[in-house]
């Protein structure tokens, strides 16, 4: 189901990008010409390809919505440290679970002596 949705989702998208590059540039946002009938009326003109836009970005939303629902559904309960353990016994982790020790986050002792640069041999 989410991969149908995903897909769908995907189309919506670049159906959405190719009907805002075939309409008509107004102008209006860049501080251009354009002509006083578009951006400046009190009634913009419903065009074909301005419902078109509008429903496919309906339509997006609602995927975009329906996508994050069927997300948080299928990872109730779980947590992304949980997906890190694939299980046995590794160095960094030290125990079977794969979950992190914290031994090896924790930075070195701190010494009196001072720090050296490693050797080039």
């Amino acid at each position: 189901m989410e991969n149908i949705v995903l897909i769908v989702h995907l189309i919506l998208a670049l159906s959405l990008i190719g009907v805002v590059l075939l309409q008509r540039s107004e102008g209006g946002g860049l501080g251009m010409g354009g002509g006083g009938g578009g951006a400046m009326s009190s009634r913009a003109a419903a065009t074909a390809l301005g419902k078109v836009t509008w429903g496919l970005a309906i339509l997006f939303i609602l995927t975009s919505i329906t996508l994050t629902i069927l997300a948080a559904q299928n990872s109730a309960g779980n947590s992304v440290i949980d997906r890190l353990g694939t299980g046995g016994t590794t160095e960094e982790t030290g125990s079977e679970t794969g979950t992190p020790s914290g031994e090896g986050l924790l930075p070195p002792p701190s010494s009196d002596e001072p720090l050296t640069p490693p050797r080039a041999e």
